[in-house]
């Protein structure tokens, strides 16, 4: 653990004992930040020795009833070439996928010393589970040291724990006016469209900050705070599109999460407190849009704007001072060394916020220190110096517009639907028509939008729809919007999760499992099992209906696996009977025609 540990929490928090009208130099505030401010981190590491090795049932749980995340750390991860593990949520709402070579797949960070943890999971429970791309001998891999080790994970306090564990703030100026951002859909959009480039930052499993992209290529910027080195990235994961679905629901979204990738440039917190960082998987992000600087001094009584993830929460936006439809948030002290001040109301988590100008939903300062007022370091002296290496530069030269999902991920049974809105939003000169179309989508899904056609600056919703006969998988699906005078495109990711069917009951041994057409699966779990007496084998298969699914008995006969028994009628479901000698056994599940979920229930002597 970090001596600085409390740094990324407190971002917003007082950093003086008594409201100021202007602050002390940075240097001072870091040095009075350091003795008074004993804010508890918003998680902690638990211990554990868990180890999963091939075989039978290659799965573990970890659970910590309350939990606002977990985050799993591998102290050792061996696999052969093709296997795979994933770390999801029990519905499999978020599932990260990681292979023998950690170059595929999902993205990871690095804690110091060896090892490596998955991106962390929302929620109480995280399920790890080892998947075989074929039949294993587990002794033999046992006996090289094949299989995973977890020696700790992660996990997120919740609110209450987070409330104990924070003094009194004094970034909340009066009443509290923030808004989850979809509050403001519909009244503000631009104000909404402009906050979808913010990500929550969880900084080492334990701290949280906010970050945001900048400019037209993969650039990010937080507060050197909250990260000082390419350690501290390395250790970082972002989350994107993390905002509740309806306002004030409580029910935000799992959203997209990338790892940090080049530590590129920064600035203490004695100085201009900024740090600015590429990620991984920019493709997956790319969708939320980004923020342009504007380089310029503020301005006495300006509108402003704020969106971040003060307390660790889904993303809210300050735009109003005390009241909704009141005063709204403005620049209140121009300048202060290399501050602004504002009233607009911010909290611990807020840190690396930007501050956009109302005027040009521009960015024109960085959010870094409470009071009441609240200060960020003026843009204009963080674009000095990085200027070079940011593409700052909005289209022009015609009508744009920007387009964004939310939600902008979806985990639904095989036969439901499940919908999106696409918001788009003028980003220069004059709206213009714009045409949604959608690509990618697998066999048994379709994609309509009502309306196909919006003026932009307008709203339509996506309907994804799924047969039941629809493959179990995840799957990108593009949304393009094709205008007139531009086109712009976001990423939707679609994931068929639905339970197997369930029609095979009162067996010893159940599986399941998901096919597409054609293709074969070996059970138990790409393994076999052994008897050690001659006896009775019974088995019954339960496939999606309209499919043709055929089961296979195989045994090893010292060089091969043979077929002893079979069941290939026409249709989705089969049962078949074997009396067999001691021995290893496996099942062969093969979709002759169509594909998707299946159960398999099966006794043995």
């Amino acid at each position: 653990m970090r001596s600085r540990y409390w740094l990324p929490i407190v971002a917003l928090v007082a950093v003086f004992t008594t409201p100021l009208t202007t602050p002390p130099t940075p240097a001072a505030a870091a040095v009075h930040r350091q003795v008074s401010d004993p804010v508890a981190p918003a998680g902690e590491q638990q211990a554990t020795n868990l180890t999963l090795r091939y075989g039978p049932a290659a799965s573990t749980t970890i659970h910590r009833p309350g939990s606002s995340y977990v985050k799993v750390h591998f102290a050792a991860f061996k696999l052969v070439p093709g296997d795979y593990v994933t770390v999801a949520d029990p519905a499999r709402r978020e599932v990260h996928t990681y292979y023998a070579d950690l170059a595929r797949g999902s993205g990871y960070t690095k804690h110091g010393g060896s090892g490596f943890a998955a991106l962390s999971i929302d929620g109480d429970t995280a399920v790890v589970t080892l998947h075989t791309a074929g039949p294993r001998d587990p002794a033999r891999l046992a006996g090289l040291g094949y299989g995973i080790r977890i020696d700790r994970y992660y996990r997120g306090f919740t609110q209450d724990e987070i409330a104990a564990r924070t003094p009194a703030a004094f970034s909340v100026c009066g009443t509290d006016a923030r808004r989850d951002v979809v509050c403001y859909r519909d009244s503000h959009p631009t104000e909404y469209a402009r906050s979808n480039a913010v990500a929550r930052q969880i900084l080492d499993g334990t701290g949280y900050c906010t970050a945001w992209r900048v400019g037209n290529t993969n650039r990010m910027l937080t507060n050197y705070h909250c990260m000082e080195s390419a350690a501290d990235l390395a250790s970082s994961e972002f989350q994107f599109d993390y905002q509740c679905a309806t306002c004030g629901g409580n029910d935000p979204r799992a959203g997209v999460k990338v790892s940090g990738a080049q530590f590129l440039k920064s600035s203490p917190l004695s100085a201009l407190d900024y740090a600015l960082f590429s990620v991984n998987n920019f493709e997956t992000i790319r969708q939320f849009g980004t923020l342009y600087l504007d380089p310029r001094p503020p301005v006495a009584g300006e509108r402003i704007y704020i969106p971040g993830h003060g307390d660790t929460r889904p993303k809210r936006l300050s735009l109003f001072e005390e009241t909704q439809g009141g005063a709204t948030c403005k620049i209140d002290v121009v300048s202060s060394g290399v501050n602004t001040g504002y009233r607009c109301d911010t909290s611990g988590g807020n840190s690396g916020s930007p501050v956009l100008a109302a005027s040009s939903h521009k960015v024109i300062a960085l959010h870094h220190l409470g009071g009441c007022p609240n200060w960020g370091t003026r843009i204009t002296e963080v674009y000095n110096e990085i200027s070079t290496m940011i593409d700052n530069a909005p289209p022009t030269g015609g009508n744009e517009f920007a387009m964004s999902l939310s939600p902008a991920t979806a985990t639904i049974d095989p036969g439901t639907t499940t919908t999106s809105t696409v918001s788009t939003v003028v980003t220069g000169g004059s709206t213009q028509q714009v045409t949604l179309t959608a690509t990618g989508a697998p066999s048994g899904v379709t994609v309509n939008f009502a309306p196909a056609t919006v003026q932009a600056g307008a709203s339509s919703t996506m309907t994804i729809a799924t047969t039941a006969q629809a493959a179990r998988g995840a799957y990108p699906i593009r949304v393009a919007g094709t205008g007139t005078s531009s086109s712009q495109e976001a990423l939707f990711t679609l994931t068929i999760g639905g339970a197997p069917p369930t029609g095979c009951p009162g067996y010893e041994t159940n599986k399941s499992g998901t096919l597409t057409s054609g293709a074969s699966q070996y059970q138990p779990d790409g393994q076999y099992f052994e008897t050690t007496v001659t006896g009775p084998h019974r088995a019954c298969l339960d496939g999606p209906n309209t499919t043709d699914y055929d089961l296979y008995l195989q045994k090893w006969n010292g060089s091969s696996w043979a077929n002893v028994a079979q069941s290939t009628s026409a249709g989705p479901d089969e049962n078949l009977t074997y009396t067999g000698t001691a021995g290893r056994y496996r099942y062969r599940v093969h979709a002759y025609q169509g594909g998707g979920a299946y159960a398999l229930g099966y006794d043995a002597p």
